[in-house]
């Protein structure tokens, strides 16, 4: 492995593709210049787009030619079977190979998740991989999994999931003991469907800082560093989150643009919308971790812009600077000696 950190892009992903994703590459590589990032992608339209903003390949930014890309609607079967040479598999295949430490992609989720766990496969003890994102509350923020990758979950896959939300938290967070909440539809111990309670029973008997159930308002009041739920639940969840904060900024401009009073209201107000804005601004919170693979796979939102798909490529810089996926492994065995998953 190189002596700096190597993360490759997948160029061709998400709803903009090298229009973005380049020039993301250079505004990380302004603040980090001792990282190597490896675009890789269709090399004419990789280049094309660098000679756009007047940088061409070098040491720190290099092109690795890949022919196929995968479509966002693109079943995930499919594209693991059919597209071995779309910038996705290449840069998942770096990052197996040794060649890079990470991989970040705004591409399809269902494809990414199956072609990562297909290559870099999962860590011993980790039966399902799990998304986890950051979400902001009145604390700081708090940790989320698993956000779409797991459906259908056991009680066994939520303690998992705990443990991997809680190695993390504490590594990129420094935190000791994190506090780990159950996703429920109320505190009370008579609450929730039998794979909730099981889970909780499992918990409880972990070595974890569990602190018992929590709910969907919890998330944002700060209660738990790490909250734990199925992916069915937690897309939902997260999905529900984004069209609420859309349908505020709505009715915000609607209110502001009713008459003149309300216009200079806006305008006096200016300086607080715009604070408050950055503080719920969700391109700060871009970039989910798939965790419990051997390897860090960071995925983007695909309509990611220039400065939330630097953001992802933060998030995969941090976590190869924690070395995470090791952490993890390293853990998991002594978290759930307690009750064997």
């Amino acid at each position: 492995m190189s002596r700096f950190p190597v993360i490759a892009l997948d160029a061709m992903g998400g709803d903009h593709g090298p229009g973005v994703i380049v020039p993301a590459a250079a505004r990380i590589l302004k603040q980090f210049p001792d990282v190597c990032l490896i675009l890789v992608g269709q090399e004419d339209a990789l280049l094309s787009n660098l000679k756009k903003i007047g940088l061409q390949p070098n040491a720190h930014l290099q092109i690795r030619h890949a022919s196929e890309v995968v479509e966002m609607d693109e079943a995930p079967a499919l594209a693991l079977r059919k597209k071995k040479d779309s910038s996705m598999r290449v840069a998942i295949n770096l990052v197996h190979e040794g060649k890079a430490d990470a991989i970040v992609s705004a591409g399809n989720t269902g494809a990414l998740m199956a072609t990562a766990k297909f290559v870099l496969k999962t860590l011993p003890g980790i039966d399902r991989p799990a998304i986890m994102t950051t979400l902001p509350s009145i604390t700081g923020h708090t940790h989320m999994l698993d956000l779409g990758a797991n459906v259908d979950c056991s009680a066994g896959h939520l303690l998992q999931f705990a443990v991997m939300g809680s190695v993390a938290a504490s590594a990129v967070d420094n935190m000791e003991k994190p506090r780990v909440g159950l996703l429920n539809i109320g505190t009370e111990e008579l609450k929730g469907n039998a794979q909730v309670k099981e889970a909780d029973q499992l918990l409880r008997n972990s070595n974890l800082n569990y602190i018992g159930y929590v709910e969907g308002d919890d998330i944002y009041k700060g209660t738990a560093d790490v909250v734990v739920c199925d992916g069915f639940v937690g897309n939902i969840a997260l999905k529900s989150t984004e069209g609420v904060a859309k349908m505020i900024t709505y009715f915000m401009r609607q209110e502001f643009k009713r008459n003149i009073i309300t216009r200079l209201a806006g305008l006096v107000a200016l300086p607080v919308l715009r604070a408050f804005r950055k503080r719920v601004d969700p391109r700060v919170y871009n970039g989910a971790s798939l965790l419990g693979l051997q390897h860090i796979v960071i995925k983007s939102h695909g309509s990611a812009d220039v400065f939330s798909f630097a953001n992802a490529i933060k998030i995969a810089l941090l976590e190869v600077e924690k070395a995470l996926p090791q952490r993890i492994s390293k853990h998991i065995e002594t978290l759930l000696e307690k009750e064997p998953v």
